[in-house]
């Protein structure tokens, strides 16, 4: 999946649902869904976030969630919202995420109401779905936004920065909202000790430098460290190539572009490259452009093809790190196998 600014523009389309369409969803729905028991937690609990603060009076009941990543760990942590966002990059025809969708099952539980992907929250639906607690922690409302959320109910925002909240906090944020704290935590140890067993299964990652790019139609994205693909990435054994911190401008925190006469300057042993379909790839891979850059020559590149795929890493999740990390890491490991021999 690309950078956040894509999940936040690019890929977002005009509101589609109608009033009628959400009440008649969310009529369908189970009385099992959203349930939540207090676990550890105690209320009232208060958050602080970008926009002051919320108050949660009583465990919740009907929580509906909007961005990335927040219904994921409600769902990890035995809450199944009554309401998450259609995400259509990666998603099925209905937006639901593979990784969802195999938690649903798993656990039992009827599909959420599916709020339809768009630039702004659909308030609408979103008031239909009759929420008691709004999770948005890692996405893109602003603060009119979250003064008209709060309106419907009691609605937590991220903590600091738009589309920038680490995906640990992620967890951590929605387990404390669910009151559900000691949870959030185990399963975080969970999720690390998956990363760090793989970590030590494959020593051949170890101090090999990496760097992680996407090519569009609109530019060449480099990441960097602070993005979470590659965080989750360095968190395997590789280090952040030393190219990517010397020829990154301030595009952003998170990512920079590049111009393409300047990519063989991008030099690592290992290049992750992201695609959409394998034709995309390759095309990419046989540019011109692509051929000045020495892992590209040498057969050192890391494709993840796939919306799925690269969703699961772009930025991970409570469900989905652990979905897509055999696949990713035996790509790793396979490129990383290579560097050296030519």
């Amino acid at each position: 999946m690309v950078h956040r600014r894509h999940r936040a523009a690019t890929l977002l389309v005009a509101l589609l649902s109608s009033m009628t369409l959400v009440v008649t969803a969310c009529g369908g729905q189970s009385e099992q869904l959203g349930s939540a028991s207090t676990g550890n937690g105690e209320f009232p609990i208060t958050i602080s976030h970008a926009f002051g603060e919320t108050t949660i009076e009583e465990s919740p009941q009907r929580v509906a969630t909007w961005g990335w990543g927040s219904a994921d760990a409600a769902i990890a942590l035995g809450v199944t919202p009554v309401a998450i966002q259609s995400q259509p990059y990666g998603g099925d025809e209905n937006g639901m995420l593979p990784w969802v969708q195999e938690a649903l099952d798993e656990a039992g539980e009827a599909a959420p109401t599916m709020l339809p992907e768009g630039t702004d929250p659909p308030f609408e639906a979103i008031a239909a779905a009759a929420p008691d607690l709004i999770l948005a922690v890692y996405s893109g409302i602003t603060e009119t936004d979250y003064e008209q959320l709060s309106q419907i109910a009691p609605t937590v925002a991220y903590p600091d920065e738009a589309w920038s909240t680490p995906w640990r906090d992620t967890i951590r944020i929605v387990g404390e909202a669910l009151g559900k704290t000691d949870e959030a935590d185990a399963l975080l140890a969970d999720i690390d000790a998956q990363i760090a067993a793989k970590a030590e299964e494959h020593p051949e990652l170890a101090g090999k430098s990496v760097a992680m790019v996407f090519n569009t139609p609109d530019a060449f994205y480099v990441y960097k460290p602070a993005d979470a693909r590659v965080a989750f990435t360095l968190d395997l054994g590789l280090v952040n190539a030393d190219s990517v911190d010397e020829l990154a401008n301030g595009d952003s925190t998170f990512y920079y572009t590049l111009s393409d006469e300047r990519l063989g300057d991008l030099e690592s042993d290992i290049l992750v490259s992201y695609a959409d379909t394998a034709e995309a790839s390759a095309e990419f891979l046989g540019s011109p452009e692509a051929q000045l850059m020495g892992q590209v020559q040498d057969g050192r590149v890391a494709e993840i093809v796939g919306t799925s795929f690269i969703a699961a890493v772009s930025p991970p999740t409570a469900l989905s790190l652990t979905w897509g990390l055999d696949e990713y890491v035996a790509i790793l490991s396979e490129t990383a196998q290579r560097v050296g021999e030519s």
